[in-house]
């Protein structure tokens, strides 16, 4: 596997997977993908590129396909869906922290919070986020990745967050968050279309 180039140096490199049994034995069409994809579309302002897998609910394949995005891509954000509740077959969250080496509670927390105010069943949602951090060739490198949910809506609600009526943020979403932590652990500067969801930075760490 060929590591992704940047065509300029704050290019977002990311990883999406979409972890489905049925959607990668070809019996329905994924919808993961192109909701994380046009989601992203519409929120990025600043440049990214995206590398795709579709992949069945299979621990080892999961861990196998956030190593090699990390390790061998180098993606700086690795956002899944799917494979996250109670079901025997759900091992997402499993697979994820044996990758880890860091996990970043939060996210997680927040996820649910904004999930409860549409469904009950949010309770039962796993996802996590982590970071894996690594060292490829005397270079330190490390990606944050973050476990959504299923359907498009409801990966969009969890990355923008809830409105009120007058559209402005009543809960921030975890994209919110996604920008600072990235250029936290190493990664590029990124930029955000406000009206979809704004980046928060302390001021210190905005650029002029």
């Amino acid at each position: 596997m060929m590591r992704a180039q940047r065509s300029h140096p704050d290019e977002l490199i990311v990883g999406l997977v979409s972890v489905s049994d049925r959607a990668s034995a070809g019996v329905y069409t994924d919808q993961g993908l192109p909701g994380l994809t046009a989601w992203l579309g519409r929120a990025l302002a600043s440049p990214w590129q995206s590398h795709e897998r579709l992949i069945a609910d299979d621990r080892a394949t999961i861990e196998r396909t956030l190593i090699e995005l990390v390790d061998d891509v180098g993606c700086d954000l690795v956002l899944t869906t799917g494979g996250t509740g109670p079901a025997r077959r759900d091992v997402t969250p499993e697979a994820t922290r044996a990758v880890a080496t860091r996990e970043m509670p939060g996210f997680g927390e927040q996820m649910r919070r904004i999930s409860l105010a549409f469904v009950p069943t949010a309770i039962l949602s796993r996802q996590v986020g982590v970071l894996r951090e690594v060292t490829i060739d005397g270079a330190d490198h490390a990606a944050l990745i973050l476990n959504l949910p299923g359907q498009p809506k409801a990966i969009a609600e969890t990355l923008e967050g809830l409105k009120d009526a007058d559209g402005k943020p009543a809960v921030p979403g975890i994209f919110a968050a996604v920008p600072y932590c990235i250029q936290l652990i190493g990664g590029p500067y990124i930029d955000t279309h406000a009206e979809v969801v704004k980046a928060f930075r302390p001021k210190a760490a905005l650029r002029a």
